[in-house]
């Protein structure tokens, strides 16, 4: 499966530990990634300095629903589910 063009759930529904070019702490879940650009693509696709769990990911109908809406609905279920209790305090 290709990823939607301009969808970016998976830029915003989910938490990134990771760091991000201009987020060094990473991102929350819900929070817009800083490298989205106003159309919701990533600015730094293809670039060296994407991060490996951004380039790693792999778009799946499970995991993205037929429409935009899914994908955030599902990832949103996703990031709650997979959250250690010790943070949803």
């Amino acid at each position: 499966m290709e990823c939607r063009a301009g969808c970016a759930a998976c830029c915003i529904a989910v938490s990134i530990s990771s760091p991000i070019p201009g987020m060094p702490e990473g991102k929350a879940a819900g929070e817009r990634c800083v490298q989205l650009t106003v159309d919701n693509r990533c600015g730094i696709f293809g670039r060296a300095d994407r991060p490996a769990v951004c380039s790693d990911l792999q778009a799946s109908e499970e995991m993205c629903g037929m429409n935009n809406q899914e994908a955030f609905l599902i990832l949103t279920q996703l990031e709650i589910q997979t959250t250690p209790k010790s943070e949803m305090t």
